[in-house]
């Protein structure tokens, strides 16, 4: 039996496959929003703050590298559960930070953490979603971090208004992956729920169980990259370019916030309103992408992130500076709620059958290579520049991107899956 013929009940895991993320998620959401003020708060310049937001970035990407072949060695679950304890330990390390640099480490760790974790779960959706199903499940897997990443600033915000202590949001941290690795003790392993999935290698020859584990095992990061060299460089940018506008987003808008005044529990507020309309469209993205085309959102994400940052660019100093602020702060969380799972939903349709995990290490890799520089760019522009350049420069690219997107997805990913009936 094939995987698309394995009976599969989405509702039946859904609390199982999303509830320890949307736990690790708003621990996460709960100190990106805050995380350039508090190293402000040590000493750090604008720009070096913006570096320091940048390390969780640049975390995910060095995680990338191990995260695939943890996966298939041990397991999603337990890899989820190691990814946990290691975002812990970097949240201890945040919270005995007496400098810039020394918090920077303890962001940097998180980031790595954070690889891990989404990954594991990624893995686990592409080899067992049947692929009518595939853009909705992991439309709704982003729509689970997005949730997270909304509720996450709100309760940063009640926290610095009832304790008057930015560090304090660590602690939510702390107590959401505490939460996390709990769940993923107490709530059924959907792996065994499902068996073990039947792949097919690429000549369309069927895999035991031991062959299965030994290609996961043996194919590595830059294995994966060299042997899917073609793709991850076309399409694989454009993945790249999606991923370095929804960073600069992530970042820019506190380091906005608060190069224009506004305090740290208004910042914590808007972004979490944001947050919300990010979150209300993942569904509605999937059953686009199910129904019509993974370009469909793709290309509409893009435009909008782009023109979003091109019109902070020329707003910085005008009257009503914070009006403009809200406003485009929203506009941003549409483009980016349209394009809600497509990373990932990417990432699945290429993935081959025989090795999954790999390639999705290699293809999460390049979205987080430009997740990585985009910040990185930011916080340098803005030392040599202004934010307001940077802003520019990341519309441009976002632009550009959209361009690459719609010249390569009808090429590697041409289908268009159907849907299931009701």
């Amino acid at each position: 039996m094939t995987i698309s013929e394995r009976p599969f009940s989405l509702r039946s895991v859904a609390v199982a496959v999303y509830l320890p993320t949307l736990l690790f998620s708003i621990g996460e959401g709960c100190i990106i929003p805050i995380i350039p003020t508090i190293a402000s708060n040590l000493g750090a310049s604008l720009a070096v703050a913006g570096f320091i937001a940048a390390m969780i970035m640049l975390g995910e990407l060095l995680g990338d590298i191990p995260s695939g072949w943890v996966v298939a060695r041990i397991g999603e679950r337990t890899a989820m559960i190691g990814g946990s304890v290691l975002a812990m330990v970097g949240v201890g390390v945040c919270l005995l930070a007496g400098n810039p640099w020394v918090l920077g480490a303890g962001i940097l760790i998180i980031g790595i953490a954070t690889a891990v974790f989404g990954l594991a779960r990624h893995a686990f959706m592409t080899t067992y979603v049947p692929l009518r199903y595939r853009a909705r499940a992991l439309s709704t897997l982003g729509g689970v971090f997005r949730a997270g990443w909304f509720v996450g600033p709100f309760v940063a915000a009640a926290l610095l208004h009832v304790t008057g202590n930015s560090q304090a949001v660590f602690w939510v941290f702390l107590a959401t992956c505490i939460g996390a690795i709990v769940l993923l003790f107490v709530l059924p392993d959907p792996e065994k729920m499902f068996g073990t999935p039947d792949r097919t290698a690429k000549d369309g020859a069927s895999l035991t169980t031991g062959e299965l584990e030994a290609v996961d095992e043996r194919v590595g990061l830059f294995t994966a990259i060299r042997r899917n060299a073609g793709v991850l460089l076309r399409l694989g940018t454009g993945a790249g370019l999606i991923a370095a506008l929804r960073a600069s987003r992530t970042v820019i808008l506190p380091l906005w916030a608060l190069s224009i005044g506004i305090s740290e529990r208004d910042t914590a507020l808007i972004i979490g309103v944001a947050g919300a309309i990010d979150f209300a469209l993942f569904y509605s993205s999937g059953q686009v992408m199910d129904r019509w085309g993974r370009i469909w959102v793709a290309v509409p994400s893009m435009i909008g992130l782009g023109l979003g940052h091109l019109a902070l660019a020329f707003t910085h100093d005008v009257p009503g500076n914070v009006q403009w602020f809200i406003g485009v702060a929203m506009f941003l969380s549409v483009a980016n709620g349209v394009g809600s799972g497509i990373l990932m939903t990417l990432g699945a349709d290429l993935a081959p059958p025989d090795a999954p995990a790999p390639f999705l290490g290699a293809w999460r890799f390049t979205g987080d290579l430009g997740q990585a520089l985009a910040p990185l760019a930011v916080s340098a522009i803005t030392a040599v520049a202004s934010i307001a350049v940077a802003a520019g420069v990341m519309g441009v690219l976002g632009l550009a991107g959209a361009a690459l997107l719609a010249r390569y997805i009808p090429r590697f990913a041409p289908r268009k899956p159907r849907v299931a009936r009701s």
